[in-house]
């Protein structure tokens, strides 16, 4: 089901052609939902508070209100209707939790006519707005609703843990009968508030099979784009490192959530504000030539919503923000965010494993949006960490073509302060054996190395050997980068050496005095 219609901005309460439910116009649907919350909230308040028990979960209450009223119902001019509550101390202590009173509930709803939003979601239910931005009422289905009764203990315990969260939250579900015809409506929180014009929005579910919106879409004055519509348009929305780990946990944990009531083919509804354009279109904050304000109702925002530090998320939901979350583009654009988890009445029953199984034999089961909850899971928040959220990384440090160009200087003095060191420390071994070995002898005998055992010594051959005793040329020694190979026969037989960028070149020059005296034997390197 597409919630593209749950933007709170394309909503139009004069249509030229009024539309129909289940053969019941839309004016009639509209009044009847005002008159059965009207009543059945006013009536609750005559019943006293208690804690919430287990049989409250399933109690469904009914009243008859005829067309030309009754002793406890106003006379209207709509059809006979009968109005169902379900579980009405249940959603009377979720509508607490979120500081929604009795009376401005009422307000909100019954005070003024209801906004109708043009847009139609993709399973055919209608959607109302109240004038004040803060509901939605939706029509669902005979299986969400009773979907969302089942749902109902654990959802109240998830409540109680965690308010700020970005799952629905839902304030009332109810029931019109009229005609043979059964109407379900659920009551929720509007995550798109009118008083904010959004430049983008899109329904994301981290899946690829067929998530472009349609070319009928496209041509909407405020269309709804899906994944791959975001991968072109966008190239991520950035955060700071706060604001984005608030984010991501909150997303993890209302997934672990929904994962555990096997439901999934969920999706995030996002809005994008972008704040520069805004300032050259005018006022956001002016619907229908009147200013508007924030919502009212307790973690209704998307600031709000995200964990975090509750003083910081208050301090930023000003008239300015409207409780957006401030973000940027890649190119700097400043950002407001707007965004909640939607559809979650859809629980991974037989149908949808038909559905999935059908389609994995067709495409890559990877990628369609039907999958078992704990996958869908998964890849949702994958793609939402990935490739729509990302952290702005700090500005590092980055080197100047001089300092580039100098790289090979440095190399070099280092290289220079490295064997000063090295020798220092071969003159201190070469004392504390005592001159139990000496470097090097006129025949060309070579020594194990202690000094040195990095260096392998290459075996001189005959011709060199016989030159060696003749005119005390010492053999050259070649290091190169398979030393490792002959670390058991390292050997010194030099006390001269030169070091190039691909081997080490290891060159004996000694006279018959330094042969005789070992402690006389001096290093020198070459660069």
């Amino acid at each position: 089901m597409s919630s593209a219609n749950e933007n709170g901005v394309s909503g139009s309460s004069n249509n030229s052609r009024e539309k129909t439910y289940k053969k019941t116009t839309s004016s009639a649907l509209k009044g009847a939902i005002q008159l059965g919350i009207g009543y059945t909230v006013g009536n609750l308040t005559s019943k006293p508070d208690r804690d919430v028990l287990m049989q409250d979960f399933y109690v469904v209450e009914s009243v008859f209100l005829p067309s030309e009223g009754s002793n406890l119902t106003p006379a209207h001019h709509y059809p006979d209707f009968r109005f169902k509550t379900y579980a009405p101390l249940a959603f009377r202590y979720f509508r607490e939790l979120f500081g929604i009173k009795p009376d401005d509930y009422l307000y909100s709803i019954c005070k003024e006519p209801l906004i109708e939003l043009s847009n139609p979601g993709a399973s055919g239910s209608l959607f109302y707005l109240t004038s004040d931005d803060e509901f939605i009422i939706k029509t669902v289905q005979h299986k969400e609703a009773e979907f969302l009764q089942k749902l109902l203990p654990g959802y109240y315990m998830n409540l109680n843990q965690n308010p700020r969260t970005l799952l629905p939250k839902f304030y009332g579900l109810y029931c019109v009968q009229s005609g043979g015809i059964n109407i379900r409506l659920v009551v929720m929180n509007n995550v798109l508030p009118r008083s904010v014009k959004m430049h983008y929005k899109y329904d994301l579910k981290g899946s690829t099979y067929k998530r472009r919106a349609s070319r009928k879409e496209r041509e909407k004055a405020c269309p709804t784009y899906k994944d791959l519509d975001f991968v072109d348009m966008h190239d991520g929305l950035y955060f700071d490192t706060e604001t984005y780990n608030a984010l991501m946990k909150t997303l993890q944990r209302d997934c672990r959530v929904l994962e555990s009531f096997k439901i999934m083919d969920y999706s995030l509804l996002l809005g994008v504000h972008v704040l520069d354009q805004s300032h050259r279109e005018g006022d956001v904050n002016v619907v229908d030539g009147k200013r508007t304000v924030g919502q009212k109702v307790l973690y209704s925002t998307a600031m709000e919503s995200i964990q975090g530090d509750g003083k910081a998320a208050e301090a930023l939901t000003t008239d300015d923000t409207m409780g957006g979350i401030p973000a940027k583009t890649h190119r700097d654009e400043k950002l407001l965010i707007f965004l909640g988890i939607i559809d979650i009445l859809q629980s991974y029953r037989f149908i949808k494993k038909l559905e999935h199984s059908w389609k994995a034999l067709v495409y890559d089961g990877d990628t369609v949006s039907v999958h078992r909850p704990s996958f869908y899971a998964n890849r949702f928040l994958k793609f939402m960490s990935s490739r729509v959220f990302r952290k702005i990384q700090p500005n590092r440090f980055s080197p100047s073509k001089r300092a580039r160009n100098s790289i090979s200087a440095l190399k070099c003095s280092s290289q220079e302060v490295l064997s000063s060191q090295k020798e220092e420390k071969a003159e201190e071994k070469t004392d504390r054996l005592g001159g139990a070995r000496s470097l090097a002898s006129l025949d060309g005998q070579v020594f194990w190395s202690y000094n040195r055992p990095d260096l392998v010594p290459q075996t001189p051959y005959p011709y060199e050997a016989s030159s060696l005793s003749h005119t005390l040329s010492p053999p050259t020694i070649y290091v190169t980068d398979r030393y490792q190979e002959a670390r058991s026969k390292e050997r010194c037989a030099c006390s001269t050496f030169t070091l190039e960028d691909s081997a080490i070149c290891l060159t004996s020059e000694q006279s018959t005095m330094d042969i005789d005296r070992d402690d006389d034997s001096v290093l020198d390197v070459y660069f």
